[in-house]
């Protein structure tokens, strides 16, 4: 049976609102999801956290799933504010609980759009798109592990792609919890002693994330990450020596 035009249009519908979303967003919210924002409004959000705590939570988590479901500005700003609010524990766990379902948003709106059509095209492809898709099923995890890890891949390019190339949904979403918790630490940390930033009238300094104390052990992870497609890789020119 072939597809009707409203009912493929209709399943390319939320990969199309996350775009849409994403270009207005990044049109008129860049000067709002900010530290200055933050700073300007943080005596009103400890006076509302100490009220409602929960309902800042429940408040501050879905902002966040809404800015990483439309790639909206201010990823980094949310999660210093999770540090600022909750602390370094509990701002990283909601740090990484709203990434996550974000990333899963995201994940999911590729998959019943484009997903379906790129993964068909895949299994028909021959040569070296062939020979890809294969590494990629034979290394899912590593490959999904060293996208969350390594600081230099985009965050909603490490959601998109997966999607694409047809992952398991599982897979994607325990590497995506697991692979962001090193940078949310880092992240929150930094808001936890935003505070005293702004009382210097300062801006958090995000060039943390790439200093050497910081950003060796990240990149050692990666490198422990990588290990199993390494060993895959030389394992047959082993035997064949």
């Amino acid at each position: 049976m072939t597809e009707t035009p409203k009912r493929g249009l209709a399943r390319h519908l939320p990969l199309i609102a996350v775009v849409v979303i994403a270009l207005i967003g990044a049109a008129t919210l860049k000067d709002h999801l900010s530290f200055d924002t933050l700073r300007d409004n943080r005596e009103v959000l400890m006076a509302f956290r100490d009220q409602n705590f929960l309902g800042l939570v429940a408040l501050f988590v879905g902002i966040y799933i809404l800015i990483v479901v439309f790639s909206l500005p201010g990823a980094a700003v949310a999660s210093v504010t999770g540090g600022f609010l909750f602390g370094l524990a509990t701002g990283t766990a909601l740090n990484v609980l709203a990434a996550t379902i974000g990333a899963s948003g995201i994940f999911l709106a590729a998959r019943l759009g484009l997903g379906e059509m790129l993964t068909s095209k895949l299994e028909a492809a021959e040569g070296r798109v062939q020979m890809l898709k294969n590494a990629l099923r034979q290394n899912e995890i590593e490959v999904l592990l060293l996208l969350r890890l390594v600081p230099a891949v985009p965050f909603f390019v490490a959601n998109l792609l997966p999607a694409l190339v047809g992952v398991r949904f599982g897979n994607f979403l325990w590497t995506t919890a697991l692979g962001i918790i090193p940078g949310a630490i880092v992240f929150t940390w930094i808001g936890v002693g935003v505070g005293e930033v702004f009382d210097r009238g300062e801006d958090p300094d995000l060039s943390l994330l790439w200093e050497p104390h910081v950003i060796a052990p990240l990149l050692g992870l990666c490198v422990l990450a990588a290990m199993p497609i390494i060993v895959k890789a030389l394992r047959p020119k082993k035997k064949a020596s």
